[in-house]
């Protein structure tokens, strides 16, 4: 190649890289998106929570219908995801371990608090639990002061064609 044509590029092009203006302007620009940018990212945790929530509540209002249909069918305790579910007299899903399992809810993502014969009181940390039921919180928030108002409750048949309640899941400022 000729010498003089790449000595004539090199002077037009001899500028590389960027300026120290033009580097500080970017970072301004990149710190005015992340301030505006990251506050809303981080209020996402509460809405995912309550869509976590929702999806609990949905499993375990199914499996109690689904366990209170088969039950009807063919009275004897019914087998979900390999899970005995224990019913009461009426053919309704007592509110335990084997409802919970059979849900498909796992250990690692949510925490069973189960309730007593009468209704329980909320703690500082702990839900109120209605009687015969339990309490179902997201793993990552048990045992602290926004588990009191971000859960789902179920609460057992009291009586013949009473069918068992699951709570409505929480509002997003509630799991935050």
């Amino acid at each position: 190649m000729n010498k003089q044509a790449m000595s004539v590029t090199r002077a037009r092009g001899a500028q590389s890289g960027f300026t120290l203006i033009e580097l500080i302007v970017v970072i301004v620009i990149l710190g005015i998106l992340a301030a505006v940018a990251l506050p809303r990212f981080t209020n996402l945790s509460g809405d995912a929570r309550v869509a976590s929530l929702n999806a609990v509540r949905g499993a375990l209002a199914s499996t109690a219908a689904t366990a209170h249909g088969a039950w009807l069918v063919n009275p004897v305790n019914p087998t979900f995801e390999g899970t005995v579910v224990q019913m009461d007299a009426n053919g309704y899903a007592l509110a335990g371990q084997s409802l919970f399992d059979a849900s498909g809810l796992v250990a690692d993502d949510y925490t069973l608090i189960p309730g007593a014969a009468a209704a329980t009181n909320a703690t500082a940390t702990t839900p109120a639990i209605p009687a015969n039921g339990f309490a179902i919180v997201p793993r990552g928030i048990a045992g602290t002061a926004t588990a009191v108002n971000c859960f789902v409750t179920y609460a057992q048949s009291t009586g013949v064609n009473i069918a068992p309640t699951v709570s409505g899941a929480p509002t997003a400022a509630n799991c935050r």
